[in-house]
């Protein structure tokens, strides 16, 4: 494994970051006063993303890019430095249309959508032209087995009939959010076996009987384009919008999964080496007791740590995306859940030792180490719970285990003989 950057993805990502700092940044303070007075900041974003698909910073995220699709192709290796550049703006990634969760729906449209489906709903969300949610996670159940899912998807006729409630879909009050991909049961019957019960079905937001109910906050923190519970009552669509095949709901979110949480991966290690740069540079600066913070051991010991625990996340991150590249996404299914298990508690680690270098400025928005914190936190339920990812990699070792019995009796020292 070689994890050097590659001349190519060296020169993306000066050409990214050069990006960053002469378009981006200088508009990061009109974006959030745009966003706290209610206004989705799309006069500051729209522009930027003509800019950025312009400069052929577009789609880097989807290695599966047909030649007819606008983007650049990219594997999850090299797309994996470039998510951290991004990662330091959060907003940003839709400027250059990496943003989720529209980055997982185009995977999947990309994989498994008719030709009809792919004009209607692929082809504008590759543009930018659209936006789109994914609604998956269900407030009455524990969605972290989505085998729970109650969300019903009847079929009568030529239609689909969707009832059901759902929560933390994100981006559903993008003022370009046109549809959703809704996951529910196809199949209610008892027999059926609990991977094969689910479908995926395209909902266009306007469809009669659809509602957002409300914008859920997250630790007290509002997205601009929402984390929304959403009403499905009676909602009507055609067979037509199935994607997928009936009742492999799971497939489809399996291929989804994988690489979208990994990207929240590397936009996290970004996020956190923002964290650390912010921690040293005001060490520097701030005296307690008459000294810089920066001389005292504790604060030098927070930043050492940090320095070391975002280089080891950095590491086995890229480690995953090289098997994912390498061997496909299920190859990496235990790696993925490891460094998604890394990454959350990473950012919510280095941002806490920022926040307690910063003083109570630092729980404050005059900086973005609140946020940062706060969503690091949430990571830690955002595409499965730690919990679920903990479960994955000790089933992998325990299974190792049960396929070497007796491997591991030889390093045993037996006591000595009476």
């Amino acid at each position: 494994m070689d994890f050097s950057y590659s001349p190519k993805v060296e020169e993306l990502r000066a050409r990214l970051s050069a990006f960053m700092e002469q378009h981006v940044l200088p508009q990061n303070t009109r974006w959030h006063r745009l966003a706290a007075s209610g206004v989705y900041p799309l006069e500051v974003v729209e522009p930027l993303k003509e800019r950025a698909r312009a400069e052929g910073l577009w789609n880097l995220f989807l290695p599966g890019l047909r030649p007819d699709e606008p983007g650049t192709r990219l594997s999850n290796l090299e797309y994996a430095p470039l998510a951290e550049i991004m990662g330091r703006i959060p907003w940003s990634a839709e400027v250059f249309n990496c943003n989720a969760p529209d980055t997982g729906n185009m995977e999947i449209l990309h994989l498994f959508a008719t030709p009809e489906q792919r004009e209607r709903w692929l082809d504008p969300l590759l543009a930018g032209d659209i936006r789109s949610v994914v609604s998956i996670t269900e407030p009455d159940v524990a969605s972290s087995d989505p085998t729970n899912l109650e969300t019903t998807i009847a079929r009568e006729g030529d239609q689909f009939v969707i009832n059901g409630r759902k929560w933390f879909n994100t981006g559903a009050l993008h003022p370009n959010a046109r549809f959703l991909l809704v996951l529910g049961v196809t199949n209610p019957s008892p027999d059926a076996p609990r991977h094969s019960r689910h479908s995926f079905v395209i909902v266009p937001m306007d469809t009669p009987g659809f509602s957002i109910v409300r914008n859920i906050p997250i630790m007290n923190h509002h997205a601009p384009d929402g984390h929304c519970e959403v009403l499905f009552r009676d909602v009507r669509v055609p067979v037509s919008n199935l994607l997928g095949g009936e009742n492999e709901g799971f497939a489809v979110a399996q291929a989804r999964l994988g690489p979208g949480r990994i990207h929240h991966c590397m936009r996290t290690i970004g996020q956190s080496e923002l964290a650390l740069e912010l921690m040293a540079a005001r060490a520097l600066e701030r005296k307690a007791f008459g000294r810089h913070l920066a001389d005292y051991a504790n604060i030098q010991d927070g930043i050492a740590l940090s320095r070391i625990e975002i280089d080891q996340a950095r590491l086995l991150c890229l480690q995953a995306a090289w098997m994912m590249d390498t061997n496909g996404n299920q190859s990496a299914r235990v790696a993925v859940s490891a460094i998604k298990v890394v990454a959350a508690q990473l950012q919510t680690r280095v941002a806490d030792r920022a926040i307690q270098v910063f003083g109570a400025m630092g729980l404050s928005n005059d900086t973005p180490l609140a946020w940062l914190w706060t969503w690091g936190r949430a990571l830690r339920f955002i595409d499965g719970p730690d919990e679920v990812h903990l479960r994955i990699v000790s089933r992998d070792e325990i299974g190792k285990a049960k396929a070497n019995p007796g491997r591991t009796v030889a390093y045993l020292v037996p006591p000595e003989e009476a």
